[in-house]
């Protein structure tokens, strides 16, 4: 049973090396980016085409709606099975994508967290409404500091489910993080399931990465994501779906809101929010040991002979 695993940050070019590998190998993709899992957002998100999906069979994409947001362990649910699946008919599976805790939650499984009370929803809700993130921030400050440390201010949806574990629990989620890192420790497989995993990490200097992202930028605009936004908006969508403030689409209802004054300035604010993400994502995957990092381009065949010699060492 084994698993590829391609990871990387945004614009690292995953899915065009998860699409080679697959042509290659054989075997089927399951991603794990968790704004491809909806079916209404698509300039915004870099999926892959219809004609790349039709050529490589693709998984956990277009499965949800953006009215009924999906969340790690939600993902974790559904796409297990179906991995599953695909391994037990003897199929090689690549997993994709830049969401490091959605991966989290399918390979190593979720941290305990009880079902949160809706009292607890509600001071949640009331605080963040009247004051913000900032006082959540502090609570994290003073209650759990290591949180408080692993995530960017802007990162409001996991400073407040931070805060909401504690709030309901008294138990710092830093400690409940310590306790399933520690567990996951002692697995040589490093997950949960048993699988043989190879993970491909791909890495780009920060300079040329920066070159990537402002043309990505610039693709994305000139193919319509203006547009696509309008779309969503004229369908009855407010903006405020959590998959509508992510980067390029809260941007854009900015620009069309008039809170940002032009396209330019739309396109430099996505730009700056990209590489935010980006390095981000590159301080998560660092954590993540026994990975293989390579150059999407300049190390292609690299990548390739080791995922030759990993698909053939069980018969070596």
């Amino acid at each position: 049973m084994k698993v590829v695993i391609v990871s990387g940050a945004t614009a690292t070019g995953k899915t065009d090396m998860s699409i080679d590998l697959a042509r290659s190998f054989g075997g089927e993709i399951v991603n794990f980016d968790s704004l491809l899992l909806y079916k209404e957002i698509t300039i915004g998100t870099a999926k892959p085409t219809l004609e790349e999906q039709g050529e490589i069979p693709h998984h956990m994409i277009d499965v949800s709606s953006i009215s009924t947001p999906m969340n790690a362990a939600d993902y974790a649910r559904q796409a297990l099975p179906l991995i599953q699946q695909r391994l037990m008919d003897k199929k090689m599976v690549y997993l994709v994508g830049g969401s490091g805790f959605y991966l989290q939650a399918l390979i190593q499984g979720m941290y305990d967290s009880p079902t949160l009370p809706g009292d607890i929803f509600e001071r949640s809700e009331k605080l963040y409404r009247e004051k913000g993130i900032s006082p959540f921030l502090d609570i994290l400050k003073k209650e759990d500091q290591a949180t408080y440390l692993r995530y960017h201010e802007n990162d409001h949806y996991r400073i407040r489910r931070a805060v909401e574990h504690f709030w309901n629990t008294g138990i710092p989620l830093s400690l409940e993080r310590a306790k399933k890192d520690k567990e996951n420790a002692t697995r040589a497989e490093g997950n949960i399931h048993g699988w043989e995993t190879l993970h491909v990490h791909l890495d780009i200097p920060r300079e040329e990465h920066f070159e990537i992202i402002q043309k990505r930028t610039d693709r994305m605009i000139n193919s319509g994501l203006v547009e696509e936004v309008k779309s969503l908006l004229s369908q009855g969508f407010t903006g405020q779906e959590k998959p509508l403030q992510s980067i390029g689409y809260k941007e854009v209802i900015s620009l069309l809101s008039g809170e940002i004054n032009n396209l330019h300035e739309c396109r430099e604010r996505i730009n700056i929010s990209t590489r935010q993400l980006a390095k981000s994502q590159r301080t998560w995957f660092n954590r993540i040991p026994h990975k293989h990092s390579f150059h999407p381009v300049k190390n292609l065949g690299e990548v390739r002979s080791l995922v030759s010699y990993f698909n053939n060492l069980k018969a070596q």
